[in-house]
Parts: C-alpha cells; structure tokens; sequence
C-alpha cells in the first residue's frame, strides 16, 4: 500500500446486517471495499452489494448540487436558493389550502441513515401535516403493530436468536436473499448452517423455494396468503395433544392459554386442503417445534404483505409464546442496543386520525401508502397538492404504481430529497441531493434494536464533505429552519441543534446506557478508539423490563387481533370468496445484489443473467406453463384488475403450482428519469399489477402477496 493509501472501518448501509466494511481510499478516490475481519459482529463477512457502495459515490449521474426543473430542463442552482424557493413554496400552498395539503413520503433508506433519523421528525413537524406516507406500509407495519399491542412500543420487536436455537421456522422469509429483515444477521448462510451442525433444523415455508430453502432442513410448499390458517391449524394441533408449555410467560400473560378458545374451530383437517398442505405435515411441523430444545417461528415479508398479515404476525407471536420460547435462550429474544431510542421515541399511535377519501386510520402519525393517489387526485378540503419525497421511489415501490405515477404528474409542487432523477423525483421541481453513505459519520440507531448480537460501532465519515455539499440532516434541519421562521414559529432550538448534530444525540446515548468496556462507559470517544466495534454480548433475557406498559405486562388484545377471524372466516370459507377462476396468486422476491430499486444504476449490481434470462422474469411452476402453453423464455403478458404488464417466463419447479413470482423494484422505462445503466436493465414494474384498494384491514398495509392475476402467451 503506498504511502498515499488509507484504509478506514465503517459500515455498509445497504441492508439491515451492519457488516463491517475496510475502504481502502487514495485522495478521494475509493480502491477496494471488503468485509472487515475484525469486526466483532460481522467477522469479516459481507456480500456483493457492499461494492456498490463505491458505484453510488463514483456515479456520474449522481447529484451534488439541487437542481430545478425549468422548461428548457434541470438547471443547477445554489442551495441557499433551493431552500428558499422549496420553502416559500411549501408555505405557500399551506397558507392557501391548508396545513394538510402538503404530504410526505419517506422510504426506506432513512431507516439507513443516522441523520435522517434524528433530525428529519425536525422537518416534518414544521410541515404540520397529518398526510404523512412511508414505506412502512408496503413492509413491517404488521410487526409494529403487533409489538404496539403487545409489549406496549411499536419498534420492541423480539428478533430470533439464531446462534442459540435448535429449530428455527422461516414463514415467508429468505435471509440468504435479504441478510435478514427485522432481523439484522450477518453471515445468515454460516449461522443457518451452524444451526444443523449442532443437529438442529431450518425449516421453511414458502410458495417458492427459495435461496433460504435450498440450504434448509425442510422445505414446504404453502398457497399465498394462507399463512393465518397454517397458525390456526399449529395452535389447535398445539392444544388438542396438550403439548403448550408457556412456562414463565404465564405470570406476563396471564390470559395466554384463553388462545384455545379462538382457535378451536381450525384443525388441521379442516386448513390443510386450503393452503396446499397435508394435515400430517402441519402435525409433524408442531410436533417437531415442540420437540426441539429451543425454538422459534419468524415470519417476514412474504407473511406481511398479505390480506391477513397482521394478524398472521400476532398468531406467530402466540405460537412462539405458548410453545414458551419468547424471552428464551434460542427462541424470540429482545435486543439490549448500546444506543438505546425506544425510551425517547413514540410508542406507536393507532388510529388518532383518518385518511379523508377511504377513512384509513393512521398508525404512528402515518396513513398507509396505498391512499396516497386518491388522497392527491380527490378534490375537496385536505386534498394533497405537493409532496415532499425522501430518499424513496413509490412509483415502483407502492401499489399501482401507474395510478400513483399520474397522480404526481398532477400536483401543484414537489420537491425531493434525493441523488438520482428517479421515476418518482422526475416529477420534482427541486430535487435536494444529499452526500452519499461513505460521505457522513454512521450509527445503526435503526439496526442494533433489531440485531442478533449485542455490539456498537461507530463509523466517521470515510471522506470530509466536498464544497458545497450536504447531509440528508443538514438539508431538513434547514427547510425546518425556514419554514419555522415563514410561520412566526420561535427557531431558538436550532442554534443547539446545529451545535449538537446527530453525532452528539448518539453521544448522549451511549453514555446513558448501562454498558461498560474495559472499565469505561460507552461514549463516541470510546468507540473512536476501537475502529472495528465494540461485542456487548449475546441477547439476554429481558422480562418484565422489555415490556413498556405501564404495569409490565403483556397485553394480548383478543379484541383488536382476533376480531379479525370474522374477516378471514368470510374470506377462505364462504362460498362467494373461494378464489377467482384461472388466475394464478402473485408473489414477490428479490435477490441478494439488489435492494428494492437503489442499486440498479450500478452496472455490477445489474449484470449477468439468470440461465440465459434477465433477473426480471415470471417464474411459473411447468403445470402452469404446459396448461397455458408457454415456454421458457417466452414472452407472457400478466394482467390484474389495475394493469398488465409483459416480461419473459422462467419455467421453475422450484415455486408451487398455481403460483407466479415477479421481482419488485424493476421498472426503469419512464420518460424523463436519468439513470441510464438502470434504463438498459429496465424490466417491469410489478407494482402496476397490485391493487391499491386491497389491504390488510387490521392493519392497512398493502397486499403485495396472493394478488389475482391472468396470463397468456405473447
């Protein structure tokens, strides 16, 4: 290494498993990114995406500077100026329509990013709007508002203890794809594999067999949307032999074992012709649990972002608590993070307010996403005529994507915070681009709440800003600023905020935390010194502590979760609801170089194919392809009740018949974005295939899984 030549330890940003990355850098120019083999946590691991970390910062069509949109095209102008026009602007369509006719979308990179994090709320509560939007309603709400409910705070999510367990039940999750997901796992594949060399087993369930399923003890096959039956069913058979040991949980839970009542009329016999299993698998899998020394069932996106998803995650929470494994070594631990926001954030509101066209309650302050269109295009009091856009891309990311699309073609004003012209901030009139991950101090303060293993690691800024760039915090620390001052509002805070910056928040927290290192507490300081990170240690038990009611118990809500099964009743057993001729259930999937839509500007990330075929195909089961007569490869056409859309068929054994699989994230054709190795890889957009009036009534979210669809060859 030449005497130039720097390496530097931080972290990448661009999933949720917090590998430790060495950077090595010349001037300003990045050489090499690899996993960082000292880090305690990640022990050197990292896969392909962390590369693309260099390709956003090497990107010549990424922003640096804001730009607006003027008829002749994107014209550079200073930020002083952006923030001024972007705030008077804001200002002024609230003066004249009201507080509620600017909304907010904030998508999932924020949850990446320190800054955003502790100062954008500052922004948002300066915009004085109730038309908040994220992409939280497209993913994990079902899990907030499960741990809302149950434990009293909406992010105390209990996470699977993959070192410790002998049996761990995947529904509707691929971590070999994800690295986890509300479950922050490094080196997934060594763990799940360590699980069976100590004789224990991974078994999954899932519509299609995935990365995750390849590797697993067993794989089975489950018809979409289907998953709040298969809990039933294991918590009938559960009972009916008399195998629930709840243990401890009893004296958390007094009312736990009433769960009996509710599920008495869904045995196995009566589910299993319904989801595409048999009744002896449904036993062998409860059994098999009950068996093991430890165990825990995990449910994730594919058992989210379903009709019955909120429901199926509380079902697999009763499961994991009646089975005793909650709060246990080896089965659904809650995490002790170093900088700990739980006790400083909101605990979840539920349903305070209501969307103004469909009366959607909010959650959190947000209203779920797929209201959004009609929130812009309805005329009357509170219609949204802006939008303000952070770092997220709904018109590939949301349901009916097109409808969405057409709707921000129709606003008054948007700006957006973010580096690229995206399909969705081509619709700006400013776009404010903030510096990329490598370019700002990190901290998980998001991810250690979510991780398997307690640590801390602390990650400056691998290069110091360039002239005249910004941070994400920096850009909406100055539009709350602004706009403050415009409302007369007091904007004394300011002067300390800038002062302290995100860095000193951190700061304060660690230091408040219980945990020591070598006789010191934690400090930023501290964590400086130890560049790789710091191990605080496995999970621990944490009951009644973890529990934020305020007499520490859990509240299991019968009358808000259970109240449910009239819906699903009426869904899977009436006659008039018992599916819709010759269509085949939609489902997503990903794969391990991409991430939603971010990364597909990066020509690595891209490129290669998939047995001849792009990444982008409808993967089909060879039933379903011989009774359509299709062929691998071939062109298809996929229609629902909002849109259809055409992309090349990959015939697979590997997803269940009656089942048909799109990736999501893909859609790079519309005019007017300007991300060109994106555009040569552009695919489809599934998006414009799920319906936004479809949700899961418990919670909101959308239904992304088990849509009706209809295929024929082109």
């Amino acid at each position: 290494m030449s005497t130039s030549q720097q390496k530097h330890y931080s972290t990448c940003t661009l999933c949720e498993a917090m590998c430790g990355i060495e950077v090595t850098t010349e001037d300003r120019q990045i050489l090499s990114i690899v996993g960082d083999k000292k880090n305690p946590f990640s022990e050197g691991h990292v896969c392909p995406k962390a590369m693309a970390l260099k390709d956003l910062y090497d990107d010549p069509e990424r922003l640096k500077l804001p730009v607006e949109k003027t008829p002749e095209g994107w014209r550079t102008i200073t930020w002083d100026e952006a923030f001024d026009k972007v705030a008077q602007q804001l200002f002024a369509i609230q003066q004249q329509h009201g507080d509620d006719a600017v909304g907010v979308y904030l998508g999932n990179p924020n949850a990446h990013n320190m800054g955003s994090i502790l100062f954008g709320p500052y922004f948002y509560r300066a915009l004085k709007t109730h038309n908040r939007y994220s992409a939280t309603s497209v993913d994990q709400l079902p899990h907030h508002i499960v741990s809302r409910q149950l434990f009293g705070h909406q992010s105390q999510i209990p996470i699977p203890d993959i070192d410790h367990t002998q049996y761990f039940m995947i529904i509707g999750g691929n971590p070999l794809a994800s690295n986890g997901s509300i479950m922050t796992v490094p080196h997934v594949k060594r763990r799940l594999k360590a699980i069976q060399a100590r004789g224990g087993k991974v078994v999954v369930i899932d519509p299609k067999q995935s990365e995750t399923a390849d590797i697993s003890t067993e794989h089975h096959f489950i018809k979409p949307g289907t998953d709040a039956l298969l809990l039933l069913a294991m918590l009938n058979t559960l009972f009916s032999h008399g195998w629930q040991k709840p243990g401890k949980l009893l004296d958390y839970a007094e009312q736990l074992l009433e769960v009996e009542t509710y599920v008495k009329d869904y045995p196995a016999s009566r589910v299993a012709p319904l989801i595409g299993m048999s009744e002896s698998q449904i036993e062998h899998l409860v059994e098999d649990f009950c068996d093991a020394s430890s165990a825990v069932c995990y449910g994730r996106m594919g058992a989210s972002v379903q009709a019955f998803g909120t429901l199926t995650q509380y079902l697999i929470m009763l499961f994991n608590m009646l089975t005793g494994n909650l709060d246990r070594a080896g089965g659904m631990m809650f995490t002790q993070p170093a900088a700990d926001t739980l006790p400083h954030s909101g605990r979840g509101s539920i349903a305070q307010y209501h969307s103004r066209v469909r009366h959607l309650p909010a959650f959190a302050g947000e209203f779920p996403v797929s209201a959004l269109s009609e929130e812009i295009t309805t005329p009357g009091e509170g219609q949204i005529k802006a939008m303000v856009i952070g770092a997220g891309n709904p018109v590939l990311t949301t349901p009916n994507g097109q409808q969405l699309d057409d709707a921000f073609a129709g606003l008054e004003y948007m700006v957006a915070v973010d580096f690229y012209v995206t399909e969705t901030s081509r619709h700006a009139n400013i776009i404010l681009p903030p510096v990329t991950a490598l370019e700002r101090d990190h901290y998980d303060v998001v991810f250690h709440n979510f991780a398997v293993r307690n640590s801390s690691k602390y990650s400056p800024a691998i290069f110091s800003p360039e002239k005249d760039s910004l941070t994400d915090w920096q850009i909406y620390l100055q539009l709350a600023q602004r706009l403050d001052t415009l409302r007369g509002v007091p904007t004394d805070k300011y002067q300390a905020l800038w002062a302290k910056e995100p860095k000193g928040v951190v700061d304060d927290l660690l230091k408040s935390s219980s945990y020591r290192h070598e006789g010191k507490r934690l400090s930023i300081e501290l964590l400086l010194e130890k560049p790789h990170g710091i191990d605080l240690g496995p999970l621990r038990e944490n009951l009644p502590e973890a529990i934020f009611h305020p007499e520490q118990k859990i509240d299991l809500r019968f009358d808000y979760f259970m109240a449910d099964l009239v819906r699903l009743n009426k869904h899977f057993f009436s006659a008039v609801n018992q599916g819709q001729q010759d269509s085949l259930l939609l489902i997503g999937r990903r794969h391990l170089k991409t991430n939603n839509s971010w990364l597909h500007n990066s020509n690595r990330m891209v490129k290669g194919t998939n047995n001849g075929l792009s990444r982008c195909t409808a993967q089909l089961h060879s039933e379903d392809a011989q009774r359509y007569n299709i062929e691998n490869g071939q062109m298809i056409s996929v229609k629902s009740r909002v849109g259809e859309i055409a992309l090349p068929a990959e015939v697979t054994d590997k997803i269940m018949p009656g089942v048909i699989s799109i990736p999501h994230g893909w859609g790079h054709n519309k005019k007017g974005s300007k991300w060109s190795v994106a555009e040569q890889h552009a695919g489809v957009n599934v998006n414009e295939l799920t319906d936004e009036l479809v949700l899961d009534e418990l919670s909101g979210n959308a239904v992304l899984n088990g849509v009706p669809v209809w295929i024929k060859g082109l």
